[in-house]
């Protein structure tokens, strides 16, 4: 057999990527040991929560031949997910509806992303008999936007999340690990990482900007590159089971699955591209629909509607717990306080917490003191700046 050509090969890989319904595609080493400390910084802060698997899997994350014995490459891929009326200021306007993260509203990214990667896979084999690989989506500890980093498909911004200058930040990633030395993606963004890690400095187009850090409900990014999760809206009406800390549920909002905030102010995202998929698009009205609605879901209902969608794997209680807080932030009404009253009784011990609390916010805003007024003004500021912001900047989504 002639020996492969692995320059033909990645180019090969490009165009297999682009016809499976890939944005991007990059490769990349796995040297990822210029990162370690800053996980080992990251877990040390407990800025995981309760998500014990962040620790138990160690430096395993920043090493991807511990986790894939053979790997020697890392293929990066994009997949971008903004729908095509994301309504988000409208809905963040009205606290009567639930703002449910724009990721969420279709079928859930995972099978979907996975399933392709395999297909690529299977044309690498093709061309590549001795050839072995595993495709991850968020399914094991992965560094993904390091890699991806390294791979050229953008840069980590100081939310945490990776941007490119031509697409923003409304994209999933994934990956396929790899076993042959293809040719490493060089482009400005994977020479930038490069620099970073020789000079020890961060230098990007995030520049002096720091919108995504000021605009956070929760000031969960507290500091340029890191977020704690445990003040962040994503981590604690998604990823945590737990009670949400009783300081933070004011500050939620509408919110009931994730937030979009620190996307939404970031100017990259002027350049964001509409996803080409259908898969994205909204479902069962979730884009546009009343928290009272959704608090009326029998769980029956809940898992029957929402079948392939990321929600529901939160479980049931988790999605009351959210939807409690927000009618407790929402405007006070005979109708919400009367909803929360009778879904009590059969509520488990956490929801009925959280309902317990969203009385005492209707209670206290039928009797609105001007110090209770104040302070919703003030826990509702920063919203109605980034709804301003966006009505402004980006129309077409707003």
């Amino acid at each position: 057999m002639s020996p492969i050509n692995y320059q033909e090969l990645a180019e090969k890989i490009k165009c297999w990527s682009k016809e499976l319904g890939f944005s991007d595609l990059g490769i990349s080493n796995i040297d990822l040991s210029a990162h370690e400390s800053m996980l080992e910084r990251w877990l040390a802060n407990g800025y995981h929560g309760n998500m014990d698997y962040m620790a138990r899997h160690g430096l395993m994350r920043a090493r991807p031949a511990e986790l894939v014995p053979g790997t020697i490459r890392v293929i990066s891929v994009r997949l971008d997910y903004l729908p095509h009326n994301a309504k988000f200021a409208s809905i963040l306007k009205d606290k009567n509806k639930a703002y449910i993260s724009r990721y969420a509203l279709g079928r859930d990214y995972h099978k979907l992303m996975r399933k392709r990667l395999q297909q690529l896979g299977k044309k690498i084999v093709e061309h590549c008999s001795d050839f072995n690989c595993r495709p991850f989506v968020d399914s094991a500890p992965v560094m993904e936007r390091p890699l991806a980093e390294k791979a050229g498909l953008g840069w980590a911004g100081k939310h945490t999340l990776l941007i490119n200058k031509e697409a923003g930040s409304w994209f999933f990633l994934g990956e396929l690990f790899v076993d042959i030395p293809l040719p490493i993606s060089r482009n400005e963004y994977s020479e930038s990482a490069i620099k970073a890690i020789e000079t020890q400095t961060k230098t990007n187009d995030c520049g002096t900007c720091v919108a995504c850090i000021k605009i956070c409900p929760t000031k969960a990014i507290v500091e340029p590159y890191t977020v704690d999760a445990r003040r962040c809206i994503s981590y604690f009406t998604i990823e945590s089971p737990d009670a949400i800390p009783i300081e933070l549920r004011p500050l939620m909002g509408n919110r009931i699955y994730g937030c979009d905030d620190c996307q939404l102010i970031c100017p990259w995202n002027k350049y964001a591209k509409l996803s080409l998929a259908d898969d994205f698009q909204a479902r069962n009205n979730l884009d546009d629909i009343s928290l009272l609605e959704l608090f009326a879901w029998s769980e029956e209902y809940f898992l029957n509607t929402l079948q392939g969608s990321p929600i529901r794997r939160i479980g049931f209680q988790s999605w009351l717990r959210n939807i409690a807080v927000a009618l407790g932030n929402a405007p006070y009404s005979d109708v919400i306080v009367t909803a929360l009253t009778e879904k009590r009784p059969d509520a488990s011990d956490l929801v009925v917490e959280h309902i317990n609390w969203a009385l005492v916010q209707q209670s206290d805003k039928k009797m609105l003191s001007e110090k209770v007024a104040a302070e919703q003004a003030k826990n509702h500021r920063l919203t109605l700046r980034l709804i301003r912001s966006v009505e402004k900047g980006l129309p077409r989504d707003a």
